[in-house]
């Protein structure tokens, strides 16, 4: 397995559920950031979120975001892909409903025409696991690996 691959998996292992992450987007060259739930499969992360809320209405206009928390770290492109009953979505939306089961049905409403799904299609970014840390370029599909040690002290 190469470093790339591995990172995948680890990719996989980290995000592969219901994970919260700063989300970036700018208008007019303005940053603004919100959390959000995420869930990443195939080598994107994706959000249940409404069209009509400022972060898609930002990157509508502006397809280049950011994710953090943890020092995890991403830059990439996010798209509005949808409605979550039109037929491109069937296969994403069963595994979103799984991964945020607890509140999916109960704070979206899939009768509004205006629910979407936005997916976020990571160019680079930065994971660590297990004293390791892992500089992924996924549009090169390569990764680097260097020893890593999460040493920020927070307050409690």
């Amino acid at each position: 397995m190469n470093v790339f691959e591995k990172a995948m998996d680890i990719m996989n292992e980290l995000f592969a559920k219901d994970y919260q992450f700063a989300l970036a987007t700018a208008k007019d060259n303005v940053p603004t950031v919100r959390f959000i739930d995420t869930f990443y499969d195939n080598g994107s992360f994706y959000v249940v979120t409404y069209s009509l809320s400022q972060k898609v209405q930002e990157l509508m206009l502006n397809s280049n975001v950011s994710l953090c928390n943890n020092l995890y770290r991403f830059k990439g492109k996010a798209l509005n892909i949808g409605h979550p009953l039109s037929n491109e979505n069937k296969e994403i939306r069963e595994k979103l409903i799984k991964a945020f089961e607890p509140w999916y049905f109960k704070h979206n409403n899939e009768d509004d025409e205006n629910m979407c799904y936005v997916k976020i299609e990571p160019q680079d970014g930065f994971i660590y696991k297990d004293g390791f840390g892992y500089k992924i370029d996924f549009l090169l599909k390569e990764a680097v690996q260097f020893p890593f040690e999460f040493d920020i002290i927070t307050a409690s």
